[in-house]
């Protein structure tokens, strides 16, 4: 008689724990979840070249309309060394820093990469050609002024 009651099972006498099946559909979710998930996080720091690069075309374009429009000058101070970017406007004087920043070339001053380069917008405009390279580990991307028509370009250029 004790061997016939061992051998019963009922719900409440069942150990916790989970069966093969659940196991598997839990895997399974969390597989499915992750499928879509990482993929997102590829790229993630890649927008940041991007980012910058449009704000300085942005900048330049802000402080020579700015220039032209109150017919004031606007001196645009680019410190390669610590990679900020300083500028007057009638609201004061502004930086910002650029990571990227990587080097400035104009028509008077060519390629510089180390330390300080000024610029003025005046009322006519900024008198020259300028080409500001923002780099990272993975990619550089240019900004050009054309002092003629007062647009900028950015160009994107893979290592």
């Amino acid at each position: 008689m004790l061997i016939l009651r061992a051998g019963i099972c009922n719900e409440n006498s069942r150990k916790g724990g989970f069966t093969l099946l659940e196991l598997i559909v839990v895997i399974f979710i969390i597989s499915l979840i992750m499928g879509l998930v990482i993929p997102s996080f590829h790229g993630v720091g890649d927008g940041r070249l991007r980012s910058e690069a449009g704000k300085m075309a942005s900048l330049l374009r802000y402080l020579n309309d700015g220039a032209i429009s109150r017919k004031e000058t606007f001196p645009f101070r680019l410190n390669l060394d610590t990679k900020f970017v300083s500028w007057n406007t009638p609201e004061g004087e502004r930086s910002e820093k650029f990571d990227s920043l990587f080097n400035v070339s104009t028509t008077s001053t060519g390629d510089v990469s180390r330390g300080e380069v000024t610029l003025f917008f005046s009322p006519s405009g900024l008198q020259e050609n300028m080409v500001i390279i923002l780099k990272d580990s993975k990619e550089e991307m240019s900004v050009s002024f054309n002092p003629l028509s007062g647009r900028t370009k950015i160009t994107q250029k893979s290592k």
